[in-house]
C-alpha cells in the first residue's frame, strides 16, 4: 500500500469514527432527553429525566471526548513514517 492509499484509509477510519461518535452525541443529547419523560422511574430519589439531563449526558460527553483522543492518538502513531524522518520538516528546508 503506497502512502496516498494509507492516508486515504486513515481519513476513512477517522470519518467513520467521527460519524459514529457524533451519532452517539445526537442520541444522548436529543433522543434520550426527548424520551426521558416517558421513562418515568425514580433513580436514587430523583426522576430519570433529571439524571440524564444533569449527570448522564455530561458523563457520556466526557467519555466520547476521551475515547476520541485515545483512538486518534493510536491511529496517528500507526501513520507515522517508519523510515526515520519527515521529509516536510521546516528545519531541513533550504532558504531563509
Amino acid at each position: 500500500m503506497n502512502n496516498t492509499e494509507q492516508i486515504q484509509a486513515h481519513w476513512k477510519k477517522n470519518l467513520r469514527m467521527t460519524s459514529f461518535l457524533l451519532s452517539l452525541w445526537f442520541v444522548v443529547t436529543f433522543v434520550i432527553g426527548f424520551y426521558a419523560a416517558e421513562l418515568e422511574f425514580i433513580l436514587l430519589g430523583w426522576p430519570f429525566a433529571f439524571w440524564m439531563g444533569a449527570q448522564g449526558a455530561l458523563l457520556v460527553f466526557l467519555l466520547i471526548v476521551a475515547f476520541y483522543a485515545y483512538y486518534m492518538n493510536k491511529q496517528d502513531k500507526l501513520m507515522k513514517p517508519s523510515s526515520g524522518g519527515d521529509t516536510n520538516d521546516a528545519s531541513t528546508a533550504d532558504g531563509d
